[in-house]
């Protein structure tokens, strides 16, 4: 129904709407049962930028047998089971196999209404721009591998990467969004130049109103940043027109990669009344304006 370059799949059977992702990662946190849980919350977050409500999951392991104990395993499972069910979902399987390092995700079925289904295309000129997690995740987990950040430095990071994003997604339904992404790999850049090519539309961005995790600036003035950051600005930065006085740095964080990150939706001025809700964190960051599929930072 959607076809290529969107977050999911999504395929009409009769009078239901199946949506179909899956998604892998390694390892962000020393934790193997919050690891397990972040991985199944980034898995099943794309069911969510569809509009859709996770109904099942197959796991995907990939494990060094000969360095770790089964125990780790558990713990993985442990904490995957722990978001699935959350989500409201259920585990039915999956499949494990020899690795040379850990690796986890999931395969998720999702459902949604017909007319109601979120896509990157639809995004319209003066709609406004929402963003519904802080970034910085990418940084902040190369600044803990790396030594320069301990487990409790990381620990406002791991809350939003175990936050669900099952209100933000009902939000969006609930205000007719235009057009919906979440952010992952890509950073928001990435993800805000799909909306854009998608919808035939430019995106307007204040750097000034996006917000971004503690300590995340200081990182990237000190160049801590995973390498998906600097390859994600060589790429898309051809996309994007910088205003002359945000920096390097600043760019750098734009273009972090997210793990498990919240939404970015298109949505009608007059209709974000349904995120003004005290749960649910969203910053206005832009809007959509006449184009033909750029970034515009201001």
């Amino acid at each position: 129904m959607v076809g290529l370059g969107d977050d999911a799949g999504v395929y009409k059977l009769g009078n239901n709407t199946i949506i179909e992702t899956v998604d892998v990662i390694t390892p962000v946190v020393n934790d193997p049962f919050t690891f397990g849980a972040i991985s199944a919350n980034n898995s099943l977050s794309d069911v969510y930028a569809m509009g859709g409500k996770p109904v099942s999951a197959l796991a995907v392991a990939g494990f060094p047998i000969c360095q770790y104990g089964t125990d780790v395993l558990v713990e993985i499972m442990k904490g995957a089971v722990s978001s699935i069910t959350k989500a409201g979902a259920f585990l039915i399987g999956g499949h494990s196999f020899d690795d040379s390092e850990i690796k986890f995700g999931l395969s998720v079925t999702g459902i949604a209404d017909n007319d109601r289904v979120l896509t990157v295309r639809g995004a319209q000129e003066g709609d406004l721009l929402l963003l519904t997690q802080p970034l910085g995740i990418g940084i902040l987990t190369t600044a803990l591998k790396a030594g320069k950040i301990d487990d409790e430095g990381i620990s406002e990071a791991v809350d939003w990467m175990l936050t669900l994003n099952d209100k933000a997604s009902a939000a969006a339904c609930t205000a007719g969004a235009s057009a919906c992404t979440d952010i992952t790999g890509f950073g928001l850049l990435g993800h805000a130049l799909n909306i854009a090519k998608g919808s035939g539309v430019d995106l307007e961005i204040d750097f000034t109103e996006v917000p971004f995790m503690d300590a995340v600036s200081d990182f990237a003035k000190k160049g801590v940043a995973p390498g998906g950051a600097f390859a994600n600005l060589t790429f898309f930065e051809p996309l994007t027109d910088f205003a002359s006085d945000i920096t390097y740095e600043e760019k750098l964080m734009l273009a972090d990669p997210q793990t498990s990150g919240g939404l970015l939706v298109s949505v009608k001025e007059d209709r974000i009344s349904a995120f003004e809700n005290g749960s649910l964190f969203y910053r206005v960051i832009g809007r959509v304006v006449k184009g033909s599929g750029r970034i515009v930072l201001k």
